[in-house]
């Protein structure tokens, strides 16, 4: 055993943990997880049964010598079945569901989550306080901003003349909200604040504080006129009207960003 460990560490039978790995303090690791070559564990964080870091890629099995290094963040909770390839990058405090892929060479911050059966391709950046519910599809090159939500079933599509090796990835800029079986075409850039509502097929760029709807998606309003059917209040921009587990939660978001920075 010559990977490094820090203290406090929880090894569950049947693990397997390459020589140069690192598991920092006070890390968790279920039955059956696999922690391949270059993989750093940050501290205190669970990563559940069967799940593989560090899985080999394409590369790899060209050269064998080389295994691009994977970084898990502190604090991260990945659940049973998740596989994480090396060459990615990803903040404190993530969480994913079950049976989790992500590929190579993707980026993700801080405080972000991905739900079960979701599928990462490679070369992807996804910001801090992103949330994608289960069985998203993110294709290649996709750039996911801040404060992001995406919801279950849709689709971030990249090839613009399939078969093509010519990938065009989808954008979305912070505070937008991509709804329930939505599919975006390659190459779209949807703008912050936004709402490409359930079912839509996006063919063109979606316009800041604009709402989407149908196939193909036409704008149906402003994102002002939307009010919650419970209390008669504005719902967007969301971020002065929900604030659970954001960094504005405690204050509000204007006070939040008006806080002194440290």
């Amino acid at each position: 055993m010559s990977y490094k460990k820090g203290n406090n560490i929880t090894i569950c039978d049947g693990c397997r943990i390459s020589d140069d790995a690192t598991l920092e303090d006070d890390v968790y690791l279920d039955f059956n997880v696999i922690v391949r070559s270059g993989v750093t564990v940050g501290k205190g964080a669970y990563i559940g049964a069967n799940s593989i870091l560090g899985e080999y890629t394409s590369e790899w099995h060209n050269n064998r010598d080389s295994s691009p290094p994977l970084v898990i963040g502190s604090g991260s909770i990945i659940r049973s079945g998740a596989v994480i390839y090396g060459g990615s990058s990803i903040g404190a405090h993530f969480q994913t569901g079950h049976n989790v892929t992500i590929r190579e060479k993707t980026a993700i911050g801080e405080n972000c989550s991905i739900g079960t059966l979701s599928d990462i391709q490679g070369d992807c950046e996804i910001g801090d306080y992103v949330r994608l519910h289960s069985n998203v599809h993110v294709g290649a090159k996709t750039k996911i901003k801040d404060y992001v939500w995406i919801f279950p079933y849709v689709v971030f599509t990249n090839d613009p003349t399939p078969p093509s090796d010519i990938l065009l990835g989808v954008t979305v800029e912070s505070f937008a909200i991509v709804a329930t079986g939505s599919i975006i075409l390659p190459g779209i850039h949807i703008e912050s604040d936004t709402l490409v509502a359930a079912g839509a097929v996006v063919t063109k760029d979606v316009e800041k504080n604009t709402i989407v709807a149908g196939n193909p998606a036409k704008v149906i309003s402003t994102i002002d006129k939307v009010k919650h059917r419970s209390t008669g209040e504005n719902a967007y921009p969301w971020r002065y009207a929900f604030k659970r587990n954001m960094p504005w939660e405690k204050l509000g978001y204007d006070e939040w960003l008006e806080r002194p920075q440290q």
